[in-house]
């Protein structure tokens, strides 16, 4: 999976820019964002073949084809025969196989 092996790296060059600025002498909380901000620029210049093909696995799960609907395939069968009943009671008002509710005379 290309977008661990992507995470990973920069969670490395995080790692070796937080222990080269740790050798280098500097410490505290100023440590940390200075690494932070080295390691982001490195992984940009250096990991973008990386970036782009974690990118492209991306795209290519977000449109495969299994994974166009939303929601299970039970819930889409449910929905589709919902319409397709709706469907009917369209053409034809008066089929007394669909339970409809007597309408209330209060308000």
């Amino acid at each position: 999976m290309p977008v661990v092996t992507y995470s990973l790296l920069r969670l490395g060059l995080f790692a070796l820019a937080l222990v080269g600025l740790w050798l280098a002498g500097m410490g505290g909380w100023l440590l940390v964002v200075v690494a932070t901000v080295v390691s982001f620029a490195l992984s940009y210049v250096v990991l973008g073949r990386q970036r782009d093909a974690a990118a492209r696995w991306l795209a290519e799960r977000r449109t495969a084809p299994e994974r166009r609907s939303r929601f299970p395939r039970g819930v889409e069968d449910d929905a589709a025969h919902e319409d397709a009943v709706v469907e009917r009671l369209r053409e034809d008002p008066g089929d007394d196989q669909i339970a409809r509710p007597n309408p209330s005379s209060t308000p």
